[in-house]
């Protein structure tokens, strides 16, 4: 019989995340049943859109429950295994969660090639990568000659987004938050970098855009937004994936409403602004995949991992990432 240790949500958080909303449990698993895989968790994802499964609200997805574990994209070993595809020592993607074990139906496993870090296939090769690929490619378009700005540009969506957008022969702006993180943006090839907690943050992008905003990856919102949009050139484009700056909110910011601002910024100007979720271009994944393993080898992608070590420090981790603390992709290793 084999114990998994999980961490569970224990109250809904009001504002930003506590430890109290956690708690950490261990229990005994079943064993197992035809067509089922034991799995030890190797390293667990951290991701923003965990904030909003905190709550219990409408969203694209279903909420966490109160006393399940947290969710979480995970890449994982077998440990046991009663489904013919998979066996002991098999490397495995999972939405395993915030545990050290689990039991997964097979079918719904993906094996994959340990010859490379595994920790890529959560970061590089797995869906924040792939939400900067898709996003930037399908609805940013971004051309030759043009400027693409990226927000929460060290992170793991943007820090791809500005990449691929140079591969492509844009221009590269990335924002992020502090002198280290807008050096290293640099030191990788964005062509211009700002930071978005410094008192003349406006004047910099103002300096860094002198022809105007062809492209602009939203994935934060809030003052970064408010600073963009009078930037935007006629018929930009605006792929949205994430709204990090306003998780945390109780409550709409107080006025003057933007609303009306906005809603005229975007006719005026023949904006296209367009929500997606990456699970829309599930088609497209082998082909993420093999261009972004081309691009690795051949030393055109640099990517950066914030690695915790152990579950217990999982709350900690995920509190950080919703502030901006983490320094790239958010992982934690598990096993």
């Amino acid at each position: 019989m084999t114990n998994t240790t999980q961490i569970v949500l224990a109250s809904r958080p009001v504002g930003e995340p506590t430890h109290e909303n956690f708690r950490t449990e261990t229990l005994a698993l079943p064993e197992l049943a035809d067509g089922q895989v034991l799995l030890e968790t190797q390293y667990l994802s951290l991701d923003p859109y965990m904030r909003g499964r905190m709550n219990d609200a409408k969203s694209y997805a279903a909420s966490v429950e109160i006393g399940d574990p947290m969710v979480g994209g995970t890449v994982s070993r077998v440990v046991e295994s009663r489904f013919d595809s998979l066996r002991a020592g098999d490397a495995v993607l999972s939405y395993a969660g915030w545990q050290t074990h689990s039991i997964e139906e097979g079918k719904n496993l993906a094996k994959v090639d340990d010859s490379v870090p595994l920790s890529q296939y959560l970061g590089v090769l797995g869906m924040p990568a792939m939400t900067a690929y898709t996003g930037l490619l399908n609805i940013g378009k971004p051309q030759s000659g043009e400027t693409v700005v990226v927000a929460a540009a060290t992170g793991a969506v943007g820090v791809v987004v500005g990449q691929i957008a140079k591969l492509k022969g844009a221009r590269a702006v990335g924002i992020a938050g502090g002198p280290e993180k807008v050096a290293y943006l640099k030191e990788i090839g964005f062509d211009a970098a700002v930071d978005h907690r410094a008192d003349d943050f406006v004047q910099q992008l103002e300096a860094a855009t002198p022809d105007g905003i062809d492209v602009y990856f939203e994935n934060v919102g809030g003052k970064v937004w408010e600073a963009v949009l009078p930037r935007m050139n006629d018929f930009g484009r605006v792929p949205l994936c994430g709204l990090i700056a306003s998780y945390n909110d109780t409550a709409l910011p107080e006025g003057p409403n933007r609303v009306p601002v906005t809603m005229r910024t975007i006719l005026q100007k023949s904006l296209t602004v367009r929500g997606y979720l990456v699970r829309e271009y599930n088609d497209q994944l082998a082909q993420f995949r093999g261009e972004m393993q081309e691009w690795i080898a051949a030393g055109k992608i640099t990517y950066r991992e914030d690695v915790t070590e152990g579950l217990e420090n999982a709350i900690d981790a995920f509190i950080g990432l919703l502030r901006g603390e983490n320094f790239g992709k958010a992982v934690v290793k598990v096993a």
